[in-house]
């Protein structure tokens, strides 16, 4: 199959599973913590890709550390917390829109430090993604006052952490395979993780009921599929194509997500949908040649 039409069906798949994390991470925060969330997901990765791909840590050279640690903060680390106290906080269909602004992070970023061009009318489509921005946020903390829509920076932050992830996985790590990349950014986070862990008193409180017992098994879900296997697929797709088509699976994730969110009881109402318009048309311009 010829890499043109590989790298959308990679498209497709990572829509279906990412679109469906924010929901699991919904449901997990039900009977856990947000640092418990994060850890967990996390640790559990970890554990799945040491099985998997150990092997492939050897391929990894000393000069690739160092980069490699960058990704595993920027691109993992940082945004498995970020992610689970925003969606503590703000609906799930919300926070996968504000995750759209991924491609023109990585656009932005791109141009500035990394080197990579850019046209103008990419930058005309980041100013319309950053007002989509601008109105999905404001009209949401108007229309849920019970929600705390300063949350909804923790998305955006996590978006710059995803975007230097992939610029950096691009330019410095494309001679690893992605297997590799992925195992080496989870077994640097292995020891970190495991202190966030055990300072959470997770191990001195956490008790087994119908409740807790649930939010497992959606963290074990979303860190074999959401994490593991995904994090794999997705740097495979940035070495096989650009940063911008990659991080333009935020188009899809959206429409994953939102239809957890409605089955989940989320509504959107009209103003709010036009900022996800917004963002999306703002992605679209970006990726336009």
């Amino acid at each position: 199959m010829k890499n043109v039409q590989l790298r959308w069906i990679y498209l497709i798949i990572l829509s279906i599973i990412w679109g469906s994390s924010f929901i699991l991470m919904k449901k997990a925060l039900i009977g856990l913590t947000q640092i418990q969330v994060g850890s967990l997901r996390i640790l559990i990765t970890a554990f799945v890709l040491v099985l998997v791909g150990f092997k492939s840590i050897s391929t990894i050279k000393k000069k690739h550390w160092y980069y490699i640690f960058l990704t595993a903060i920027l691109g993992t680390f940082f945004p498995a917390f970020l992610f689970a106290y925003a969606i503590n906080e703000i609906d799930s269909s919300i926070a996968s829109i504000l995750n759209s602004l991924t491609p023109l992070n990585t656009l932005i970023i791109g141009a500035l430090i990394f080197g990579f061009s850019f046209l103008r009318h990419q930058l005309f489509g980041v100013l319309v993604g950053l007002t989509g921005t601008a109105i999905l946020i404001f009209k949401g903390a108007e229309l849920n006052p019970n929600q705390n829509y300063w949350y909804a920076f923790f998305i955006i932050l996590s978006s710059i952490g995803y975007a230097f992830n992939v610029n950096i996985l691009k330019k410095y790590l494309s001679d690893l395979s992605a297997l590799a990349v992925t195992t080496g950014n989870f077994v640097i986070l292995i020891v970190p993780t495991f202190i966030v862990l055990w300072f959470s008193d997770f191990f001195q409180t956490f008790e087994y009921s119908e409740v807790t017992s649930s939010s497992l098994i959606y963290i074990i879900l979303l860190a074999v599929f959401g994490t593991a296997f995904a994090k794999t697929l997705f740097n495979k797709l940035v070495q096989m194509s650009s940063p911008i088509f990659s991080t333009s699976v935020t188009y899809l994730i959206p429409i994953v997500a939102i239809f957890w969110g409605v089955l989940d009881g989320e509504t959107l109402n009209l103003v709010q949908l036009i900022g996800g318009i917004l963002i999306l048309l703002g992605v679209y311009l970006t990726n336009r040649r």
